[in-house]
Parts: C-alpha cells; structure tokens; sequence
C-alpha cells in the first residue's frame, strides 16, 4: 500500500513538473515545427536529463504549478528552448551579462573579479595591450642581465613614448616584491630613462599611478607603504621628481588611503632625516655604497691615471666597474676640462672618448649631454681658463669631424648675447672673485653697510651687468649652505637698492645655469622659487617682474619655467607673505619673522607713539629691535605721509636721527622715498597739495645727503631736467 501511495505521489510530482512542455494543439507554432521529443538531451525538462534540486522544489512547493492556465498567450519558451515568461531559462544558457548576487550560495567572488578584468580589457587600446606585454619581458630581462643601455635601446625600439608611465609603475611594482639588487637597479634605470627616454611628465605620471594604486599594492605587498616611500625620496634625490609632488599627490587621495600613508612617511621619515640624500642612496646598496661624490672622484683619478699611463683597455675597465650608465656624460665633461686644463693631454684624452664612443662604452647621449653641460658652464670655466670658449668650440669641431659627436643636438657656442660681452670681461672676472670674498665675509660679520661700501669701491661705474653677476652670486652661494645665510641673502639683496632691471637679469642668469646648480643642489627649483617670491614679498621686484623673468624660460618643462610656476603658486598661497618671510627664520635671527602686515602695524603704532611725544630712543630702540633693516623703508614711507597729512615735522626728526645713527641706510632712504613718489596719486586724494610738499622734502632730503641728487619723481621733474 504504501509503495503504491508513493508511486502515485512521484507520478503526481513528474506529471506537474512536465506539465508545462505539453504542446497545445491550439499553439500556431505546432503546424510550422514538430515538437521536440521528451526525450531529446536538449530539451530542458527532459525526465531523463539531470535536475537541479532548486528547481524541483519550486516546481513541488509552488501552488501556481497546480493550476492549468487559461491564457489565449502561449506560455512556453521562445525557439532555442529558452526566455519565454515564467520559466527558468535553458540549460545551456551562457549570457555573462547579469549581474551576480553575492546572497546566492552558488556566488564566487573570483568570477566577478575576471568579469571586471574583462571589461577593462575590452576598454583598453589594443597598443596599450601590446605595450604592456611586451614591457614586462622588458622588465624581466633587466634584472636578468643587469644591462642598462640594452634595456634603454629596446624601449626606443618598442616606441609609444605615451605610455612610459605604464613602464614606470611596471618597473617599480614588479622590483617591490623583490630584493634590495632589484629595487637599485629599477631606481638606476629610472634615472637612465628620465628626460633622454621617457619625458619626465611620463615618470611624473607613473609615480601617480603607484601612490594611486598604493591599497591594491599592498593585498601582495605588506611592506608596500616603506617600499613606495623609500623609491619616492629616492626619485627626489635622484631629482626625478620635484618635492612638491609629495603634496601635490596628498590632495588628490582620500585622507585615509594608503597612498597618502606613503607620502607622509616619504615626507616624514626619509626626506626630513639628516643627511638624508647619503642614507637613500645607501638604503639598497645603491652603486656599490657610492656616493655621487665618490663617482666623481674614481672618474677624476682614471682619468688622471690614463693620462700618465695612456692603458685604454683599464680605463675602460674602469668605466665598466662603475656601473652608472647614465652619469657617463661626467667622464665627456671632466675628460674635456681636463683636454682644456692641460693642453698636451688634449690628444689622448679626446682619443680617450672617441673610442669610449665608437665601442659602445659611453652611448650618444650621454657623449652630447657632457658636451652639453660644459657649454652651459664655459662662463664659469672662462674664470680659470682665459680662452675656454675659443678651446671648447676647436674640441667641438674636432669631435664632429671625426664623427663621434653630433653637433645638431647642441647649443650654438659661437654667437652670444649682447649682455655677454662685458660679463665675460676682464673686468667682470675680476668683479666675480671679488664679489666672491664680499659675500663670504658678509656671511660672517652680517655687516651690511660694509657690503655697500665694498660694491661702490668695486663698482664705481655702477655697471647693469655686473649688479646683475652680483646678486646670481649672492643667491648661488647661499643656496648652497644654510637656512641663516639664505635669509641674510634676501635681507641683503633688499638693502642694496640695486635697479629692478638688474636683479631679473641677475635672476634670468641663475634660471639659465640652474640645469648645472641642479647637479650639486637637487632642490635647486625650490630654493630659487623661494628666493624669487621672497625679493616679490620685500619689494625688491614688482609681481608684473616674474613674467619678464618667464619670457626668458624657452621651454615650458624648463627649470625656469618650474621655479616661476612654484613662485607665483607661493605667492598665491593663503598669509603667502608671512609664509615667505618666515621660511628662513626671519630678520637674519634665530627667531621667526614677523608677517608684512604685522611690521605694518607695528611701524605705525610706534610712529604714533613717537609723535604724540614719545621718546626718540625708545622709538630708535623699536626699530631695532624689529629686526627687518631690509624693510625699514617702510619707516620713511609712513613718516613722510604723516608729515604731509598732518603738517607736523616732528618725525622729520626721527628720520634724522636714524640717518645719523645708522639705523636707516642710504639705499632703505632712497627706497622709502621712491615709495611715496610711486603713490604721489593716490596720495593726492586725500592731500592735494601732497606733490609740493613731497618736492620739498625731497629738496631738503639732498641737501642733508639722504638723497642722490640724481633722485626725482613724475613726469614733470623728467621735463625740466631737474634729475
């Protein structure tokens, strides 16, 4: 009894699952195609075929299984035994376009991770596919063969500059899972690659990429944020990368990302540590425990020992065992200051660099870069070698002649500038060894009016040109020590009064040697940003000044156009004139600087102070005790618009007083008085007899030698000739 209740219980159940494939004679599609057999292994409702359990029980559990539809619309699936309403699909169903659901038990994750690949893939140009593929063999062949020039030549091979990016994330990715030896020669070819390769926008961008993809990184990397730091810092130190990347990156990644993490502890543990450059390029065994320092020394002493012994084959064992391809361009430029130096070495020497050449030892461009840098310093070199540029323009013509350098990519050495001519004077040499020991002592005492005394003994003909060698070697000499001699720089620079014109032309030449600076001095970009916004802040140079420094920057991707891009950005910057002026410790002192307004205010309460009977030593005192001489123009400025607006002389006195004293210098005089002629305009408005009364002044200020009698102010005193 009981087998035959549940033998007509399963044929109940098999009877409702199949029911609906039964064909209706009233079906329109009967007459046009027989119906499939039960039987067939493509029909989905086969008895015979396999059934998932979730579709038996949906069929045994749902009550609308047990009614029999009265719908004149035919239920059953479409052709290809699928899609009709209400059913489940066919069995052999493969569209991969739903979405998955990750509350279904069947659900795997991995599937929905290849499907995103799939898409990305699909989206990706098939040249970026390419690209990819081969730049990991690329890669991978690298760190098999330690081949520097090898891998250089089949990257120009391969072509698609564009995506250079892909190769730099590639490059630092794939050496981050790996050992010391392969984090040092990804970053050694890193820096082989920049600018002669890829453009340095494209490592600029493949370093983004990496901050980028700091938190998918990490999934297989767990040291990925100490990793990703140290080639940053390194990147920077190898001046790859400008610092201000680090910042610029911070603000485009959410705060809580790994890459921000990254950049903090580049910022924080590796750039801020002393002496951080030497424990960077330490950090992985870079060249062997060498430092730039060292290089240059091993290349001066084979060199030195070639010319003595004239052995070709270990000078070039000498080059090979320094494994820095990309700093061969050193070996061009020594061996030919060396050729200069020593006139009866010039013949082994550049037979020296002609063979390097020809054997593959140095590549072409590193031959054109020596050759290059030494053009951009024969100024410098002309101190020591009288005739340098005759010398370096004969080696030029020689080594073209002979086919192993291509003059094409050079700049002309023939024709000069018209402002040349008297900076490569006699004269103007002598003016640079001299300014060079004024300086340095000036350093040391931090006395500005000895300063002024020298450079009038110097300069009797206070000449454009030399002003202009003056201030390149104040500022060259101060980014190259410390915080204190570049804020008595600034400070200097604004006491010397020297004419607007010349101080962008002193400027305009720092930008034109700074691809040389920036050899010895990696943040050669920021530090002259800093002293052009600095000299904006203390007046020295009006802003409308830094577009006529920026016209003399050729290539947008310059240095020059960098340091005028982070100037203007540091003097947009929210309080950017207290920023600036603190940047170095302010005044010259130990102490931070006031902010521009705040010594505003500070000067006009004392002179307040002072005028409603103040004492004059306290108010001398206050002065003082400002610590800003460069910004005590200011001090005249508002004393004489007080003595025009309110017709009391008393502070004529103080202005006396500080002349006599030493406490206001000749040239801060002379500034606080071209300051009120600026705003004479203005002025008027509220004083309308200020034009006479200035002309007073400025009358009495000469007699009592405050003033040039070369002084004067407005249209008017141009047309009588009274300056």
């Amino acid at each position: 009894m009981d087998r035959e209740n549940h033998g007509s219980t399963s044929e109940n159940a098999d009877s409702i699952s199949i029911a609906p494939l039964r064909i209706s004679p009233k079906s329109p599609r009967s007459t046009s195609k027989s119906p499939k057999s039960p039987k067939s292994p493509k029909s989905p409702r086969s008895p015979n075929s396999p059934r998932s359990p979730r579709v038996q029980i949906k069929s045994s559990l749902s009550p609308k299984n047990n009614r029999q539809s009265h719908s004149p619309r035919d239920g059953r699936p479409k052709k290809g035994g699928a899609g009709g309403k209400g059913t489940w699909g066919g069995l052999l169903d493969t569209d991969d376009n739903g979405t998955l659901d990750p509350n279904d038990p069947n659900y795997d994750s991995t599937e929905e991770y290849e499907r995103s690949n799939e898409k990305k893939k699909s989206t990706t140009p098939p040249d970026l596919v390419d690209y990819k593929k081969k730049a990991t063999v690329i890669v991978e062949e690298y760190f098999a063969t330690d081949d520097v020039v090898a891998t250089i030549d089949e990257l120009r091979e391969l072509g698609k500059p564009q995506y250079g990016y892909y190769f730099v994330k590639k490059l630092v990715s794939m050496s981050m899972d790996r050992h010391d030896k392969e984090k040092e020669m990804a970053a050694i070819l890193l820096s082989a690659l920049y600018a002669d390769t890829f453009h340095p926008s494209q490592v600029y961008k493949g370093f983004s990429k990496l901050v980028e993809s700091a938190d998918d990184l990490i999934v297989d990397i767990p040291d990925t944020v100490d990793v990703l730091a140290l080639f940053l810092a390194r990147a920077v130190v190898d001046d790859i990368l400008p610092p201000a990347f680090l910042k610029k990156q911070m603000d485009y990644l959410p705060k809580d990302s790994k890459g921000v993490e990254v950049l903090k502890k580049a910022e924080k543990s590796y750039l801020a540590a002393p002496l951080h450059a030497e424990i960077i390029e330490r950090r992985w065994g870079g060249s062997k425990n060498m430092t730039v320092d060292d290089v240059k020394s091993r290349i001066n002493n084979f060199l030195k020992e070639y010319v003595v012994s004239g052995d070709k084959k270990e000078a070039f064992r000498c080059i090979k065992d320094l494994k820095v391809p990309f700093f061969h361009h050193e070996i061009v430029k020594r061996a030919l200051i060396m050729a200069m130096e020593r006139r009866q070495a010039e013949a082994p020497l550049l037979d020296l660099l002609k063979e390097a050449a020809e054997e593959g030892f140095i590549n072409s461009s590193q031959i054109s870069k020596g050759f290059s840098r030494l053009i951009d310093t024969v100024d410098d070199l002309s101190l020591d070698i009288p005739n340098a540029r005759e010398i370096l323009q004969q080696l030029i013509s020689k080594a073209a002649s002979e086919g192993w350098l291509c003059v094409s990519s050079l700049k002309s050495l023939s024709v000069e500038p018209e402002r040349n001519s008297i900076t490569d004077s006699a004269a103007a040499r002598s003016f640079k060894i001299k300014s060079q020991s004024i300086i340095q002592e000036y350093f040391l005492s931090g006395d500005i009016l000895e300063v002024n005394s020298c450079i009038e003994q110097e300069n009797k003909n206070n000449s454009a040109e030399l002003n202009a060698i003056f201030v390149k070697k104040l500022i060259t000499l101060a980014m190259d020590r410390k915080n204190r001699e570049k804020e008595m720089a600034s400070v200097l620079l604004s006491s010397l009064c020297f004419p607007a014109d010349d101080v962008v032309n002193g400027f305009v030449m720092l930008i034109e040697s700074a691809d040389d600076t920036a050899l010895d001095n990696p943040v050669v970009v920021e530090d002259l940003a800093m002293f052009l916004a600095r000299a904006v802040v203390d007046e020295v140079l009006a802003p409308q000044n830094l577009e006529e420094i920026g016209s003399q920057c050729l290539s947008p991707d310059s240095i020059g156009s960098k340091v005028l891009r982070m100037a203007k950005s540091s003097l947009k910057a929210t309080l950017s004139g207290e920023r600036i002026l603190r940047c170095w410790g302010g005044g010259g002192s130990s102490r931070t600087g006031w902010a521009v307004e705040d010594v505003k205010d500070k000067i006009g309460k004392l002179l307040e102070e002072y005028e409603s009977g103040g004492d004059i030593r306290e108010a001398c005192r206050c002065i003082k005790e400002l610590g800003m001489p460069f910004f005590h123009h200011e001090v005249v400025k508002k004393s004489l618009v007080t003595i025009m607006e309110k017709k009391n002389e008393r502070l004529w006195g103080l202005l006396k007083e500080c002349f006599e004293s030493g406490l206001i210098t000749f040239n801060q005089m002379m500034k606080g008085f071209g300051r009120v002629a600026e705003s004479l305009d203005d002025l008027a408005l509220d004083v309308p007899d200020a034009r006479t009364q200035f002309a007073k002044y400025v009358e009495r200020a000469k007699n009592k030698g405050w003033l040039d009698n070369s002084f004067c102010f407005g249209k008017q005193e141009h047309e009588n000739g009274t300056c």
